[in-house]
C-alpha cells in the first residue's frame, strides 16, 4: 500500500466502482479499498450467512433455506431501466460481458377505486399501462378515461424536445405538467399512475414544474419497454452485487489495485487538500479521493437529508394479483395512502439465482415520514401475504455539503428509496465530469477491437 496513486477510492458501492472503472480506463492509477470482506457496500448481495450475521448476529440461518451458494440477497431494492444511463454505461464499457440479465416480468400499481352504482369501493393491483394500446385494455380506467389516456400517450410519444412544433399548444419548457394533464382532462387516479408508475416520480412536486422533465421520463419508460423484452426493467442474474463486482473487474484489468477487509483510519490532508489515506501503519498517497459517506464521518463533509426504511421479506409464494410473476415491481403512489412519498415493492426469485427454489425475495422501501417507520410500510406488507422472514433496516441519507473541488475529496450520496438506478447514474455522470472536466459520451460505444 505504501505507494503513490492518481486516485484512491474508498468503498465498493456501485457508484464508487463505476468511477474507479472509468478512471482506470482513462489511464489513472487507482487504489480501491473497502472495510468489508465483500464487494458492493450498500449495493452488495449477501449470502445466507452474511445476511443473518448482519441482521441477526449470533443466530444460524434455518437449514431448510438451503445452501449459501443459492442466495444473493440485495441490501437495496433497485431495478435497471432498459434504456437508462446505467445500461448505457454498461454498454459503453463492455461490462455487460461479465453479467447475465433477465427482464422483470411486470410493473404494477396499487390503486383505491371508487364504488359505483353496482360495485363497492376497493383497493386493487393492476399492471401499469405503458403505451397507448395498453391504455385501452387497462382495468385501471373506465371506457372514456382509457381513450383520454391513449390520446395522452400518443401526444407524449410524438414530442421531440428540440422541436417546439411537436409540443402542439403547450410550451413544455415553461408550462407545468399540470397543464398537460388538464389538456387531456385526465382523472386524478390516472395522473397518479402516470406520474408515479410510468414517470417514476416519488412525490407530486413534478406537477407544478416544467412539463419537459415528466415528458422525458415517460419517454424513457416507453423506450425501455421495447428495448430487450416486454418489460422496461432489467435485473442481473445473481443479484445487484454483480454490478459493482463487474466494474471492479474492469478497473483491475486496467491496472487498478483492490484491497478488501482494509480499515481506513484517516484521510490525510496537506495544505487543505487530500494527500492520501492511512490504514494501520501504512499510508497510500494520492491527490484525489472518492468515497461513500461512511468514510467521512467527523470531517464535516456530509449532511443528513432524511431516512429510508427497507424491509427484506422472504416469501414462499409470488405477490398476489401479479399474475404469478417470478419478478415484478409494485408501486403504491403516495396519494393513494395519504403520504408524501411513494412506497415501492421489488420482488425477485429463484429464477434469478438469488434464493432457493420455490422461494421469493420481496423488498419494500420508502422515505421515512414519521417516528414509526415500520408502521408506514404496513400497506405494502399487507399486499405480500404471509412472510417467512423479514429483515428491516432504517438508514440515514447523507449528501455531500460541497462539490469536492476545493479539497479534491469527492463524496457520493447515499442511495434513495427509488426503485431504479437512474438518479444514481446521473450522479455518477455528474461526478465524472466534475473530476475529469469532460462529459462521458454515452453515445460512443467501443468497438470489438478496443480493450475496454
Amino acid at each position: 500500500m505504501n505507494e503513490e496513486y492518481d486516485v484512491i477510492v474508498l468503498g465498493t458501492g456501485l457508484k464508487e466502482c463505476i468511477l474507479s472503472g472509468l478512471l482506470s480506463v482513462k489511464g489513472k492509477k487507482v487504489l480501491h479499498l473497502d472495510r468489508n470482506g465483500y464487494y458492493g457496500g450498500e449495493t452488495a448481495s449477501l449470502n445466507l450467512t452474511n445476511l443473518w450475521a448482519m441482521f441477526r448476529p449470533g443466530v444460524e440461518p434455518p437449514k431448510e433455506y438451503g445452501h449459501n451458494r443459492d442466495w444473493n440477497v440485495d441490501l437495496i431494492p433497485k431495478f435497471i431501466m432498459a434504456n437508462g444511463n446505467l445500461v448505457k454505461m454498461l454498454l459503453h464499457t463492455k461490462v455487460t460481458r461479465y453479467l447475465e440479465w433477465k427482464c422483470v416480468d411486470g410493473s404494477y400499481v396499487f390503486q383505491n377505486q371508487k364504488g359505483g352504482l353496482f360495485s363497492s369501493a376497493k383497493s386493487v393491483i393492476h399492471k401499469v399501462p405503458s403505451n397507448d394500446s395498453e391504455a385501452l385494455k387497462s382495468p385501471l380506467m373506465g371506457l372514456w378515461e382509457k381513450k383520454r389516456c391513449r390520446n395522452f400517450y400518443l401526444y407524449v410519444q410524438d414530442i421531440e424536445v428540440n422541436e417546439p412544433k411537436t409540443w402542439k399548444d403547450i410550451d413544455i419548457m415553461r408550462q407545468p405538467m399540470r397543464d398537460v394533464f388538464k389538456k387531456f382532462k385526465l382523472e386524478d387516479n390516472t395522473i397518479d399512475f402516470l406520474g408515479h408508475s410510468v414517470a417514476l416520480f416519488r412525490d407530486d412536486e413534478y406537477i407544478e414544474q416544467p412539463a419537459v422533465d415528466c415528458v422525458k421520463k415517460i419517454a424513457l419508460y416507453v423506450e425501455s419497454l421495447g428495448k430487450y423484452g416486454d418489460s422496461p426493467f432489467l435485473y442481473p442474474i445473481y443479484g445487484l452485487g454483480g454490478l459493482p463486482e463487474s466494474f471492479s473487474r474492469l478497473c483491475a484489468i486496467h491496472g487498478g489495485t483492490y484491497m478488501l477487509n482494509t480499515k481506513v483510519d484517516e484521510i490525510l490532508f496537506t495544505d487543505g487538500r487530500v494527500s492520501g489515506i492511512k490504514s494501520g501503519t501504512e499510508e497510500a498517497k494520492a491527490p484525489l479521493i472518492i468515497c461513500d459517506p461512511s468514510y467521512v464521518r467527523g470531517l464535516s463533509k456530509v449532511q443528513e437529508n432524511g431516512k429510508v426504511i427497507r424491509a427484506i421479506c422472504i416469501l414462499d409464494h409470488p405477490i398476489p394479483s401479479t399474475n404469478e410473476s417470478t419478478s415484478c415491481q409494485v408501486i403504491l403512489p403516495q396519494k393513494q395512502l395519504g403520504r408524501k412519498y411513494d412506497i415501492y415493492i421489488s420482488m425477485v426469485s429463484s429464477s434469478h439465482a438469488v434464493c432457493s427454489k420455490g422461494l421469493y425475495i420481496a423488498m419494500i422501501s420508502t422515505t421515512v415520514e414519521t417516528s414509526t417507520p415500520e408502521l408506514e410500510i404496513r400497506p405494502a406488507l399487507d399486499l405480500l401475504g404471509d412472510v417467512l422472514e423479514m429483515f428491516v433496516q432504517i438508514s440515514t441519507i447523507y449528501e455531500p455539503i460541497d462539490d469536492g473541488k476545493k479539497d479534491n475529496l469527492f463524496v457520493t450520496k447515499s442511495y434513495d428509496a427509488t426503485s431504479h438506478f437512474e438518479s444514481a447514474s446521473d450522479e455518477v455522470l455528474e461526478l465524472y465530469e466534475r473530476i475529469t472536466g469532460e462529459k462521458l459520451d454515452l453515445n460512443i460505444e467501443p468497438t470489438d477491437e478496443e480493450e475496454y
